[in-house]
């Protein structure tokens, strides 16, 4: 169950979006419980979805935003790598979904690893993205879209630019990047600290060849991980990925932060 409130914190909602059928209605369940888990204070857990089933009933349905460009923002959706993350920026319209205050956006191939109030506490009134880990490598500014914190009142510019130039928009070539730029143009921008949002294969996963001698770890300040790409938490928690590079010895610790509990006899320990 959420911990206590601390006195003065504002309320917490968690939003995320299941649209398609890339992930089934466990994803959401189980970030669910990774939220319940690690909340000091009273929450909201939203997913935007078409389709409800099997989706638990601590969960706050809300459909999907209707958008006057859906055939547009569709057809840009259906190609390329992120395929449908240009959808998330439709929950971010003003009053959409009666969402209000600081609202943190979840991919739902993330896991919940640590306490999530200092991301909700952490730079008030500004939009808060982990560090993309390419664009630091390269010396480009850029935050990674699993994680996003921001206020619809505040930051519905992110949806309202977007619809004022959706072609302009769409050759970001990724929201993560749109996301960015357009935050840092309003001067909103703030990237949570080092550590904090963390990658599976980039930051858990040793460097290749010794990814199949030595064990993933989870560092010690990961707030969330983020399995962006492969491996996927099945993939990681069996010691699985079709990518070499990215094959990886199973991260059992997986096992706390993600299955149920009636779920975890069948991984072995």
């Amino acid at each position: 169950m959420p911990g206590r409130k601390p006195a003065g914190t504002p309320p917490a909602t968690i939003t995320c979006i299941k649209w398609g059928d890339k992930f089934p209605a466990y994803y959401v369940n189980r970030l669910y419980a990774g939220v319940a888990r690690h909340m000091d204070r009273p929450f909201r857990f939203v997913c935007f979805t078409e389709d409800p089933k099997g989706i638990r009933s601590e969960v706050e349905i809300q459909p999907l935003p209707v958008v006057p460009f859906e055939e547009e923002m569709v057809r840009a959706m259906t190609t390329g790598k992120r395929r449908g993350a240009w959808r998330k920026l439709t929950i971010f319209r003003e009053g959409e979904g009666n969402l209000s205050g600081p609202c943190l956006q979840m991919d739902l191939d993330v896991v919940v690893t640590g306490p999530l109030g200092p991301l909700f506490d952490y730079a008030p009134g500004k939009i808060c993205m982990g560090r993309d880990w390419l664009e630091k490598r390269r010396g480009n500014p850029g935050g990674h879209g699993s994680i996003i914190r921001l206020d619809p009142a505040l930051h519905h510019y992110l949806y309202d630019d977007f619809a004022a130039d959706l072609e302009g928009s769409i050759a970001y070539k990724g929201e993560q990047r749109y996301t960015s730029m357009t935050a840092i143009k309003h001067g909103d921008l703030e990237y949570f600290p080092d550590g904090w949002i963390c990658s599976f294969k980039r930051q858990a996963i040793p460097l290749f060849p010794l990814n199949f001698l030595m064990k993933p770890v989870l560092p010690e300040s990961c707030h969330v991980m983020c399995f962006h790409g492969t491996p996927k938490m099945e993939e990681a928690l069996v010691g699985d990925c079709p990518k070499l590079r990215y094959r990886t010895r199973p991260a059992r610790w997986l096992r706390e932060f993600w299955l149920d509990k009636d779920e975890k006899d069948w991984m072995p320990a």
